[in-house]
């Protein structure tokens, strides 16, 4: 586990060590879309995923996985979904595009352009998550996982927020 840097408070001097075993336990991958309707509030729609490092265990998240994502928040939301997503290689796959293409009913999407991440209101989202696990010093990779959850959890009950980060884009 390769630990975030952060800035934390120390003595004058004295500089703060945080000892962290040297061998990777694995990762957390997070998938996320923010929901926004008219005269509605803001969701926050996640899905995490832990890599252990075992055999047949995927790393992250697969285009099988966003489009299986896609589909249940159709069916949650009810209506037609119109995604604004980055240029992350997963989205560009040839079976994405081939279940765009066959869902262009419902389904309508967006490329943000590859030099304006800033565009996109889950980054923001991402960054309040990472820049409260900056000061995390996790036994392992459940207590990261924990930690994700509880803090996306958190964003979730506070549209404010999601609304701020799209604010920004």
């Amino acid at each position: 586990m390769t630990p975030p840097r952060a800035r934390t408070w120390g003595r004058i001097g004295q500089t703060p060590v945080v000892r962290v075993r040297g061998r990777s336990s694995g990762r957390v991958s997070m998938a996320g879309m923010a929901c926004f309707k008219p005269g509605r509030r803001t969701w926050l729609i996640y899905a995490i995923r832990e890599y252990r490092g075992r055999k047949d265990e995927p790393k992250g998240f697969g285009w099988r996985d966003f489009r299986d994502l896609v589909v249940r928040r159709r069916i949650q939301l009810g209506g037609p979904i119109v995604l604004v997503w980055d240029n992350v290689r997963l989205h560009l796959t040839a079976g994405m595009n081939q279940f765009i293409a066959a869902n262009a009913e419902w389904l309508t999407v967006f490329q943000l352009s590859a030099y304006a991440p800033d565009l996109n209101p889950t980054e923001g989202i991402w960054a309040l998550v990472k820049r409260d696990l900056g000061n995390l010093a996790a036994a392992d990779l459940g207590e990261i996982t924990r930690a994700v959850k509880r803090r996306l959890k958190k964003i979730q009950y506070r549209p404010d927020l999601v609304d701020g980060c799209m604010s920004l884009a």
